[in-house]
């Protein structure tokens, strides 16, 4: 992007009368200018990505969504193996989150980092495709519900893994930085930008659900038919195409720079602190502590962070010492003995952030289940209407007319009417309050799951004793889990994105961003190992466990209910963390005013 010559506060001495010409958050365009308000940034551009979002997620989700059934028809694995091999291929996914967010706040910048791994998203897409339809589908027509494939050669599953893989890394790269990149379009120091910020997440994640519609209707229907390779072509355009439009935009986009390596920041504050372990902070310590006002001035479009009491022990890594004062004082400053009080309260802000984050992984865990476990359950149920057959998969779609519906009813009607009945703070549901609504949804989701397959099983059992057949039960009873697992996303996917993007220090937005997606890579693994827990302990004198090959031997109504205890007693766990939580306080112009916002529950 180029160096940016002339600090944002001389560029406007030097203007004067044209300050408003210029963003107030110290963003810059493609060649590191100061951003022209009317020339870059807001729905232009906010309007490009969440297109760009939307075909990327038909693309990742023209694969996932249905690889649970590619699993178990083309390459043969068994219902537990399959669904364990899904949930750890999505946790990587969403673990890769965390690679694109630390290149992405360190070195590349947001826009090179979606742009270099959306790359290696349609490499892997190509790779996926070609393998599918050259080596995988043999004998030709093989992979529907009828027909099996023959087995297949070392090499040629050695294809498809590193195909999905490079997928997992490419959407995982992307995902978390496009989220942040997105709301970088809006500056919130202008008060109708700031408004079109928050409203960015609602839409961005609408665009998400959308984007995902096709792939669980159209794509989900071709698939499950036995037509593998036309679904990965079409999830192949539809990401090359998304490819273009994004780089399109290129001219049109506000950025941020790279704030350097925080590994090394995080590093230093802890060894600084840990060297002045035996010293004892005298009252006044504001007064004490350091803060290297040139520092601030410098790192264009990060505001300083306040002194916050809590993690007292971290404080004695800006406490200025009489050895500190010689240091500086002869420019020999050591940044393992000394930090700024702003970079020790990046490190109090990342560990308040780590318990609200870790409440978030059982809720992850219920998601999850709509691509592993709801297709299994569905494809067991009766899925004929007339003499079409729906997919199980394409059941998501129900998840997905329910966010957004949720979306609408939150923003036009129950955030409105929060507002007018809070008269005296002014604002709607918090963050956190938001996301405490999403567990108690989860909960009821999962007990209607539970309480569906107690019936699927009746049926199945009187129709089908000792067969794989399926259940009378008609898939549409599942409609009920999939419209509370929706609007459980509205309330907690959307309000972690807000809060993590709003409660992360500046220099690391997007690992606010990827903290979201690594709960949800985090809550893929934990599925994975809770069902080889429960596999193995319920599969015991000759009994095939709660979740077998012939799930009307099995007890997956149970694994439900064991879903919504977790997830209730997480719900009464979060609400003590978040009880507890202290929001971060930025300074205003010349970090003498505090930005203090409620975020409490």
């Amino acid at each position: 992007m180029g160096s940016l010559e002339v600090s944002k506060e001389a560029h406007y001495k030097m203007k004067g009368e044209e300050d408003d010409e210029f963003t107030g958050d110290g963003s810059i365009d493609f060649h590191g200018r100061p951003a022209i308000r009317e020339q870059t940034g807001k729905w232009a551009a906010g309007t490009i990505i969440l297109v760009n979002q939307g075909l990327a997620t038909l693309a990742f989700f023209g694969v996932g969504v249905n690889l649970v059934l590619f699993l178990t028809r083309v390459l043969q694995q068994d219902n537990a193996d399959a669904a364990n091999s899904v949930s750890k291929w999505t946790g990587t996914v969403y673990i890769c989150s965390l690679v694109g967010a630390f290149l992405s706040d360190s070195y590349w910048g947001r826009y090179k980092t979606c742009a270099i791994f959306q790359v290696i998203f349609v490499i892997g897409l190509v790779l996926l495709s070609v393998s599918t339809q050259l080596f995988l589908l043999k004998p030709k027509g093989c992979g529907d519900e009828t027909s099996q494939c023959q087995p297949h050669s070392s090499w040629e599953l050695g294809l498809f893994y590193v195909a999905i893989y490079m997928v997992a890394l490419g959407n995982g790269g992307y995902q978390p930085n496009i989220a942040t990149f997105g709301a970088d379009q809006f500056d919130e120091e202008d008060p109708k930008e700031g408004y079109s910020k928050v409203a960015f997440f609602s839409y961005f994640y609408l665009a998400l659900n959308l984007g995902s519609l096709f792939s669980n209707t159209i794509l989900g229907y071709f698939e499950d038919e036995g037509i593998w390779a036309l679904g990965f072509w079409a999830s192949t355009a539809s990401a090359f195409v998304a490819l273009v439009l994004f780089l399109g935009g290129t001219k049109r986009y506000r950025h941020f720079k790279p704030s350097g390596n925080p590994l090394s920041r995080f590093g230093q504050v802890i060894v600084a602190a840990s060297k002045k372990c035996s010293i004892k902070i005298p009252p006044g310590e504001e007064e004490n502590l350091y803060v290297a006002e040139g520092m601030d001035k410098s790192n264009v479009g990060v505001r300083k962070m306040l002194h916050t009491q809590g993690f007292k022990f971290l404080d004695r890594a800006a406490y200025l010492t009489s050895q500190d004062l010689d240091q500086l004082k002869h420019n020999a400053h050591n940044p393992w003995r000394l930090c700024p009080i702003s970079q020790v309260e990046e490190v109090k802000c990342i560990l308040r952030l780590l318990p609200i984050w870790l409440c978030t992984i059982i809720y992850s865990v219920v998601f999850t289940q709509m691509a592993s476990l709801f297709v299994e359950q569905g494809d067991a149920m009766n899925t004929k209407i007339s003499n079409f057959r729906i997919p199980a998969a394409s059941m998501s779609s129900f998840d997905i007319l329910s966010v957004a519906a949720f979306i609408f009813i939150y923003r036009r009607v129950l955030d409105p009417l929060v507002r007018r009945i809070r008269k005296n703070k002014g604002q709607g549901l918090t963050e956190l309050q938001r996301m405490g609504i999403g567990l108690v949804i989860a909960v009821l989701a999962m007990i209607s799951a539970g309480i569906v397959e107690c019936y699927r099983l009746k049926y199945a059992r009187k129709d089908c004793r000792h067969c794989q057949g399926s259940s009378s039960l008609s898939i549409f009873w599942q409609v009920p889990q999939y419209a509370l697992i929706g609007a459980s996303e509205v309330f907690m996917y959307v309000g972690q994105l807000e809060f993590f993007n709003a409660q992360a220090p500046d220099g690391l937005k997007s690992f606010g961003s990827a903290l979201c997606m690594t709960s949800i890579s985090l809550g893929n693994y934990v599925s994975s190992l809770l069902v080889s827990i429960v596999m193995k302990i319920s599969t015991v004198d000759n009994m095939p466990g709660w979740i077998p090959g012939n799930l009307n031997k099995g007890h997956l109504d149970w694994f439900y209910f064991l879903l919504a205890g977790l997830t209730a007693v997480d719900l009464v766990i979060y609400v003590g963390c978040a009880m507890w939580y202290q929001g971060i306080k930025h300074g205003g112009k010349g970090g003498d005013n505090n930005e203090d916002v409620d975020y409490g529950v």
